[in-house]
């Protein structure tokens, strides 16, 4: 593994599952794998999980890990090829990104979308950058339009639960849009759907106002319906998350507040277990009901991120011992 931006990094995804559930029984089983290697962790935007988990699992594998909060502690950064940069912008990437390379042996970035131009997000300029200048393999830690971290933490959680129930045939999953107070980007249910789509081992419904559809690009493969009723009944696996409008770029058309789940509408469920990635607005996307209830997994596939930040960063220090 070279890179990891998203699932098509990965040449088996059951493979990586089994690598990240090997961690979890077994923390420091590679602890001198990383023995003298130096891994970056740069934020553009905040993060929780995500950066704890990673210096948690860089740490088991005998790496030293390095934070920098670029929106906070560094100069304003310069993406886009031939500006003239007299603006707010003081350093570029061509610049910046290969001497973070010349720093670390892996560098991992966390960037947003700004949610006012599609194309320019989508585009992936961020992260494209880093991969073309720094010279050492890029890890996202989420991306304008991916999350591939905790798509595959999604992964190993839904694979290590299901395998709890005894049963053969293959889970029913639904991926449920939520109400917000504010509009967030797409990157998670992009990168769910991506990830859940590549696996191949579920059956996967996708469920949202009409006004909120997601890029084809990462849906192609799931059903897709406008009824949220329908989509839950027989779910095994609920994911609940918020987006805004793909089309509509960045909007919040419409009032669904009556999108928000409750326990009596899980009932249609086979006692479906609860997903969500965390911060999650209690009482606006999801209620406590559910949230505290016996059939939530939110903490467990939050601490999973864990396993499957240790996973990938085994895969490339082995690719590049």
């Amino acid at each position: 593994m070279r890179n990891f931006i998203s699932s098509n990094d990965v040449n088996n995804i059951d493979a990586l599952v089994a690598k990240a559930l090997q961690y979890k029984a077994d923390p420091y089983a590679d602890r001198a794998l990383g023995t003298g290697k130096k891994i970056g962790l740069l934020f553009l935007n905040p993060s929780l999980r995500t950066r704890i988990s990673t210096q948690v699992a860089a740490m088991q594998l005998g790496m030293e890990s390095f934070v920098f909060n670029v929106d906070k502690e560094g100069w304003a950064m310069e993406f886009a090829e031939g500006a003239v940069m007299n603006g707010t912008t003081v350093e570029h990437i061509r610049d910046a990104a290969p001497v973070l390379g010349s720093y670390f042996d892996i560098l991992c970035v966390r960037s947003f979308p700004g949610l006012q131009d599609r194309a320019s997000d989508y585009a992936e300029t961020v992260i494209n950058q880093f991969i073309k200048y720094a010279g050492v393999p890029i890890v996202s830690l989420e991306s304008a339009t991916l999350h591939p971290l905790q798509s595959l933490s999604d992964i190993v959680t839904i694979h290590e639960q299901w395998k709890l129930t005894g049963q053969s045939k293959k889970p029913k999953i639904v991926l449920s849009w939520a109400p917000h107070i504010k509009p967030l980007p797409q990157c998670v249910a992009n990168s769910f759907a991506q990830w859940v789509n590549a696996w191949g081992r579920a059956e996967f419904v996708i469920t949202h106002p009409k006004e909120y559809t997601l890029s084809e690009t990462f849906t192609r493969g799931a059903s897709i319906t406008h009824d949220q009723d329908e989509a839950l009944a027989g779910a095994d696996f609920v994911y609940v998350k918020n987006w805004s409008a793909y089309e509509n770029y960045g909007a919040m058309p419409g009032d669904y507040q009556h999108w928000m789940l409750d326990n009596k509408r899980l009932s249609v469920t086979h006692a479906a277990k609860l997903m969500h990635c965390l911060p999650v607005r209690r009482n606006v996307e999801i209620p406590d009901e559910i949230l505290d209830g016996h059939n939530s997994l939110i903490t467990t596939q939050a601490a999973n991120r864990v396993w499957a930040a240790q996973a990938v960063l085994s895969e490339i220090l082995n690719t590049h011992a």
